[in-house]
């Protein structure tokens, strides 16, 4: 199994997409109206955490009304939330409170078991590989 605390690949915010909602958005990409601006890559990770940039994108663009054809919770959102320990709700109070990645991550950190972190990691890195490598290629990042 490789390391599942991988560094972050972070890719840049796209220009033109103005916060759409202060303070849940905090002028990050996060309106993914167009079709060609997608949340971060689920193999992305902060923290440690793989998953977590993107779920942040699509709950903060979930809470603006900017999600396009996105789910939020879809259920690996859900499948990582359950290996977090942390519910939904929990996390759409957290993203409300904290609207940066650094304070996302701070709650996080202070939240998240380091051993939670691995158990989700590992269970998107063995168990949900193709779906990565599809969000991937269909986002072009593959």
């Amino acid at each position: 199994m490789p390391d599942v605390f991988i560094a972050a690949r972070f890719r840049a915010s796209a220009p033109g997409n103005p916060p759409k909602a202060a303070g849940v958005m905090a002028g990050m990409a996060t309106d993914f109206r167009d079709g060609k601006t997608f949340p971060r890559r689920g193999r992305d990770a902060a923290d440690g955490a793989l998953w977590l940039l993107r779920v942040f994108d699509k709950a903060r663009a979930s809470a603006a009304g900017t999600i396009h054809d996105y789910i939020y919770p879809c259920p690996m959102d859900k499948g990582v939330f359950e290996r977090w320990g942390v519910t939904p709700e929990e996390f759409d109070a957290a993203i409300v409170a904290h609207g940066s990645d650094g304070e996302i991550e701070r709650w996080f950190a202070e939240r998240v078991s380091r051993e939670n972190v691995r158990a989700a990691n590992e269970w998107l890195l063995a168990t949900k590989r193709e779906n990565l490598e599809r969000q991937d290629a269909e986002e072009g990042a593959a």
